[in-house]
């Protein structure tokens, strides 16, 4: 599947089933994380057949069945729109290798996951994932208007962009990011008021890169 095909398949699943993640699937995954984490700064740690974290009440809560696996999303305190951007090139590749994912930002047992924080740094959330007992369902999107703000004819890049950010998760479906073109290829990109919205802007600028492409564009200062 090419990207787009890849954002349009992945929906949020939170029952899994007890087949284990395959060798070279893990392995991709953590080949990719490792090298988000040099480039980003940031410490994402894939933990594989520890169902600790998503027992109890919690993840009771939050409708979670058989979790065993998921990344842990650590990472400088302030560096949430990286741990959104480094998180979802996870999630859409995982996607690519079959895998089904959640992002989870509060019904999970914070202390029982067992990964490695380091001075300076926090466990941000959490991405669960596995083989989905079914691929999801997809969820309504506000238009891309009201997502984004172009003065004049809206460019084709502009707009793939912002179809690929239609498509990002974010906290309770709310989208709650604008995307503004300043001149002819400059794009702003701001997070509005509510939780993890700067993790959702990370997510949703992830999407936004790889739906409008590499050239012709730059991100505002």
């Amino acid at each position: 599947m090419d990207r787009m095909e890849v954002m349009r398949a992945r929906h949020s699943v939170r029952s899994f089933t007890d087949r284990q993640v395959v060798p070279a699937a893990a392995q991709a995954l953590r080949d990719a994380l490792d090298e988000a984490n040099r480039e980003q700064g940031l410490h994402m740690q894939l933990i594989l057949d520890e169902p600790s974290a998503f027992s109890g009440p919690l993840a009771h809560y939050g409708k979670f069945h058989n979790v065993k696996n998921y990344i842990a999303l650590v990472g400088p305190k302030n560096a949430q729109r990286s741990i959104g951007c480094g998180g979802e090139q996870a999630v859409l590749l995982a996607q690519s290798l079959g895998l089904n994912t959640c992002w989870v930002a509060m019904t999970y047992r914070r202390g029982k996951v067992p990964c490695t924080v380091e001075t300076g740094e926090k466990l941000h959330c959490v991405v669960a994932l596995g083989y989905g007992t079914t691929q999801g369902v997809s969820h309504p999107v506000k238009p891309i208007e009201q997502l984004c703000r172009v003065d004049g004819a809206m460019p084709e890049w502009f707009r793939r962009g912002m179809e690929a950010a239609q498509l990002a998760p974010t906290a309770m479906n709310q989208q709650k990011f604008l995307f503004t073109l300043e001149g002819t290829d400059t794009v702003r990109a701001k997070a509005l008021a509510g939780p993890y919205t700067q993790i959702d802007l990370g997510i949703a600028m992830c999407h936004f890169a790889l739906g409008a492409g590499a050239e012709g564009w730059r991100w505002a200062d």
